[in-house]
């Protein structure tokens, strides 16, 4: 992994490191085994980021440490390629995630953990863990907007894996 661009891999899992901006978000988005299972296949097919309107590519699914993930963000006019590396990745009976880091070329540096955990009482909750800093200058220029915009892609990742209502 010595070609991620930030040293602390795997903080999501930890108290998220000093220097950086940071997210914690979590939603109920469901209930029951069947739709942890769907979730979960989802998850690791990259569906997340497609349902949010990012272009994904993946070295292999389903994802698991070592997989290239290879984004492209579009704001209005603009596109930014975000290549990133699986760091984690863990599927048990009753929890399902990955966490990615960046790779030279992303606009951020940091990493971001996806997990879906399915609770005592059925409900089924996605959860989003993230530490990053502007990378590129133009990041380092925009970050108010750059903050906006992870705010943003936040919201859309947690109502990606939201069951159906009938």
């Amino acid at each position: 992994m010595a070609d991620l661009t930030y040293p602390e891999v795997g903080a999501t899992a930890r108290d998220l490191p000093a220097g950086y901006h940071h997210v914690r978000d979590a939603r109920v988005v469901g209930h029951g085994r069947q739709h942890f299972e769907r979730a979960a296949d989802a998850l690791l097919a990259g569906e997340v980021q497609r349902r949010a309107g990012t272009r994904v590519r993946l070295s292999e699914t389903p994802l698991r440490e070592g997989t290239h993930v290879q984004m492209r963000l579009r704001l209005g006019p603009l596109a930014f390629d975000a290549p990133c590396r699986v760091v984690w990745a863990e599927r048990t009976d009753g929890s399902c995630g990955f966490a990615y880091g960046t790779l030279p070329g992303h606009p951020e540096r940091g990493e971001e953990r996806f997990e879906l955990r399915l609770g005592p009482s059925g409900d089924v909750t996605f959860t989003i863990t993230a530490f990053s800093a502007p990378a590129r200058w133009f990041t380092r220029l925009g970050a108010p907007a750059g903050r906006l915009v992870q705010a943003r892609m936040t919201q859309r990742y947690l109502r990606a894996l939201v069951a159906p209502t009938a």
